[in-house]
């Protein structure tokens, strides 16, 4: 981890903005969940394939098949994670959901720990203090509603399949550049989430004008401005750095949720979001992972 110099203060700073845009804005979307994953991931294969074809052709003819196969895993792994998280945010709140959907550091460690490997104390502190406060969310939203404690369960299990996604990702980037294995990833996200939308009957065109706006906006702020800023500084800060400034989308996303939505969660729900950053920066933070756990978002 390196302190960050005033370049990537601003790009930082202007990548949270971005993150943290996209839970509010997705709920002012009337369009299906699916086709806002969907163009997502069309327009953010679109965009980098070019970069690919023109400034990486060297790795295109030394890439074979079996290279791939990690990153077409992560692309069903990211597809799963939208088709469960983008639903809960019309279930709970902006700030439970986006605070339940960030503890993916929280699976990637017990994953390592499945595989036999040893985490530092502070690593399970972490985990403690998380745990508590996703108990202290559902608590509340048990009093709230049913339907606001499922949209709970859907965050989390966005958040699961996300850490899919990171494990996958890590492990295709060893042989894949940034630009090959997310043009394959997203790829592969969207033919999945188009199958879903052809076997569920969802429609992904013909909204209205207003539904086409937010999706753009989406598209350019969580998916190119949020992850492409925060890929760019990673080689300079390091990844723990960007780890934890993912965590600021949490309070990002809960004023964007205030000023434009009029959405506040309840008071006793607060303490439980705030448990859930501690114990996912400390997570974070002792764990120094060897990638980018990218925003869920």
């Amino acid at each position: 981890m390196h302190r960050p110099g005033t370049r990537e203060v601003g790009l930082l700073s202007l990548a949270v903005v971005g993150i943290s845009l996209s839970a509010p804005l997705t709920t002012l979307l009337s369009a299906p969940m699916l086709a806002l994953a969907f163009w997502r991931n069309a327009a953010g294969a679109a965009v980098l394939l070019p970069v690919l074809l023109l400034r990486e052709r060297a790795v295109l003819r030394g890439l074979r098949l079996r290279d791939l196969g990690s990153s077409v895993v992560a692309g069903l792994f990211l597809a799963a994670h939208f088709a469960a998280w983008l639903p809960s945010l019309s279930m709970t709140t902006v700030a439970a959901s986006t605070a339940l959907v960030t503890t993916t550091p929280i699976w990637t460690a017990l994953a390592a720990r499945a595989v036999g490997v040893r985490l530092p104390g502070a690593v399970w502190g972490g985990l403690v203090l998380a745990v508590v406060g996703v108990a202290l969310i559902a608590g509340v939203d048990v009093t709230v509603s049913a339907r606001a404690l499922a949209g709970d369960a859907l965050a989390l299990l966005g958040a699961v399949c996300a850490g899919g996604y990171v494990l996958a990702g890590a492990r295709a980037r060893e042989r894949l550049s940034t630009s090959a294995y997310a043009v394959v990833c997203y790829g592969v996200c969207a033919v999945a989430v188009a199958v879903a939308a052809l076997v569920t009957d969802t429609p992904l065109g013909g909204f209205t004008a207003r539904d086409w706006w937010l999706i753009a906006a989406i598209t350019f702020c969580a998916q190119l401005l949020g992850h492409t800023l925060l890929n760019s500084v990673l080689a300079t800060v390091g990844p723990t750095m960007v780890s934890l400034v993912v965590l600021l989308e949490v309070p990002g996303a809960l004023v964007f949720a205030l000023v434009l939505l009029g959405q506040l969660p309840p008071l006793l729900a607060l303490p439980g979001v705030l448990l859930v950053v501690a114990g996912v920066g400390l997570v974070v933070r002792a764990s120094r992972p060897a990638t980018l756990v990218e925003p869920a978002t």
